[in-house]
């Protein structure tokens, strides 16, 4: 609704500024009123397009971002490697 009125706004001023700085037509020069026609018909089908539905016919959907990946931390664990206990450092990410 607001692009309609602002389009209808816009048309009736460009329209409004022609008919003041446009002279009186006559009958030999047509020249003058084929350009403000033109003008005039460009800004009625320019504000019909602009403010049209969209091209792609609905709403976009936009995927949201994937949350960053948990902090990993560093862990002392021991294990058994046959002859003892040894005490070594393990990354733990989730």
């Amino acid at each position: 609704m607001k692009k309609t009125i602002v389009a209808a706004l816009t048309v009736a001023t460009i329209a409004g500024s022609l008919v003041t700085a446009t002279p009186s037509a006559q009958a030999h020069d047509g020249v003058g009123v084929g350009i403000a026609a033109g003008l005039l018909g460009g800004a009625i089908i320019g504000g019909a397009i602009a403010s049209s539905r969209p091209a792609y016919g609905g709403p976009v959907y936009v995927a949201e971002p994937a949350p960053p990946p948990p902090p990993c931390y560093w862990q002392r664990q021991r294990y058994w490697d046959g002859y003892g206990w040894v005490i070594r450092p393990v990354r733990v990410c989730y």
